[in-house]
């Protein structure tokens, strides 16, 4: 067996039904552990950083082969049009999973070739869905590198909703980590610079089996990715809105304010019912006072007047949303006032501008939004003066064509 050195604690190893092995990565100052057989191919990693440089390709079936020699191999893009990307689900290479039992602590991750997982049926995620998920993206620049956008803050949120669904959860370096190797080792799956993005898929669930109301004994953590283009079927034309004043998406003192599984199917009603009707989605109310904006199906709202930028206030039922949250910081950074507060359903019949902010929407203008029949309409064509210039700032941001003066993005050379 031959190795090389490894500093990080996963193991890449391919899937026991897998009948056929794309090149396995390899990660510069880590060691590498191979057989020449595929069914005995493992990737140890031990403890340390991801190098720059990481992720080449070593093939399982040439075990003596150098990593300059097959380098090309992983360079080279997936073979699909680029350009009819839409956001749906598109199987990549490779999937990472990393398993902790309850009071424990994460350790020992994988990569391992993607595919079906097995789960007990009486696990804890199927039975009272005990599971978070989140979402971000990786872009891939004009020089052929590769941007995370803020992964530390995806790892913060899945720990503050792990609390909260009784979840023990990666550490922001196990998740962030996590998320590179994961990246990397599909990085032919990332589109060229201006065809779209990576979207990267962490998922936590409860995988023990448990019959009884109760936390699940066993967890996992287990990421995927597919490359994808824009979320609505519009692209950034603008999108019609409906506001829901029956069927409400959160409680008061309930789980709206962190990203668990339940929160999306809840929604699942109003969103079919108004895209039956024409709509592009569905904008929520308050379950109290029924006045008051909280979020759209999976984006949050701002509404812009008088060059006054405002938006809900966070306060548990609504999403703290990292496109939100960077939205807002970059819109102050040149000069514009945002509110964070509550916002009432009234205020839309006579905004400038409506926008939704989102991981997979990014940026998305409103053309128009119908509340008891009455419809108003916004921009027509296009973006609003503000949405486009905070749009331009962002993605410009996400892609690195300008500078992080801001510190957010996370390069994988």
């Amino acid at each position: 067996m031959e190795t090389a050195t490894l500093h990080q604690n996963y193991l890449l190893s391919p899937s026991p039904n897998s009948s056929s092995l794309l090149p396995l990565p390899s990660f510069s100052h880590r060691s590498l552990h191979f057989s020449p057989f595929p069914s005995s191919l493992s990737l140890k990693l031990v403890k340390g950083g991801l190098s720059s440089n990481a992720l080449q390709a070593v093939s399982p079936f040439r075990p003596d082969a150098a990593v300059s020699d097959i380098c090309s191999e992983t360079t080279e893009l997936a073979d699909i049009d680029w350009d009819s990307l839409g956001f749906a689900y598109v199987p990549t290479d490779y999937m990472y999973t990393m398993k902790c039992a309850r009071g424990g602590i994460f350790s020992k991750g994988e990569l391992q070739r993607f595919g079906n997982i097995e789960l007990n049926p009486s696990a804890g995620v199927l039975n009272y869905g005990q599971g978070l998920f989140e979402g971000l993206k990786a872009y891939r620049k004009e020089d052929g590198n590769i941007l995370l956008f803020r992964p530390e803050e995806n790892a913060l949120r899945m720990k503050i909703g792990a609390e909260r669904m009784c979840m023990p959860s990666p550490t922001v370096e196990q998740f962030v980590e996590a998320v590179k190797a994961t990246v990397l080792a599909n990085k032919r799956w990332v589109p060229p610079p201006g065809k779209g993005s990576l979207y990267i898929r962490p998922l936590l669930i409860g995988t023990g089996a448990v019959l009884g109301v109760a936390p699940a004994p066993e967890y996992t953590f287990l990421i995927y990715v597919s490359p994808v283009g824009n979320y609505f079927k519009e692209g950034v034309a603008p999108i019609n809105l409906i506001v829901e004043h029956e069927l409400h998406r959160a409680t008061p003192g309930g789980t709206g304010g962190v990203k668990t599984i339940g929160n999306y199917a809840a929604v699942l009603k109003a969103q079919s019912i108004a895209k039956a009707k024409g709509y592009s989605d569905v904008l929520y109310l308050d379950c109290v006072h029924k006045k008051y904006l909280e979020e759209v199906s999976s984006c949050n709202i701002f509404v812009v007047k008088d060059n006054v930028i405002s938006t809900p206030a966070i306060k548990g039922t609504i999403l703290p949303g990292i496109t939100r949250k960077s939205v807002i910081d970059v819109a102050r950074s040149q000069g514009f006032q945002v509110e964070e507060r509550l916002v009432v359903v009234d205020e839309l019949l006579d905004a400038d501008e409506v926008f939704c902010t989102g991981t997979a929407v990014v940026v998305s203008p409103v053309g128009s939004i119908t509340y008891k029949g009455k419809r108003v309409s916004y921009e027509e064509g296009g973006f609003g003066a503000v949405s486009q210039q905070l749009y331009t700032a962002l993605t410009r941001l996400q892609m690195g064509l300008t500078e992080d003066k801001m510190n957010w993005t996370v390069g994988l050379n």
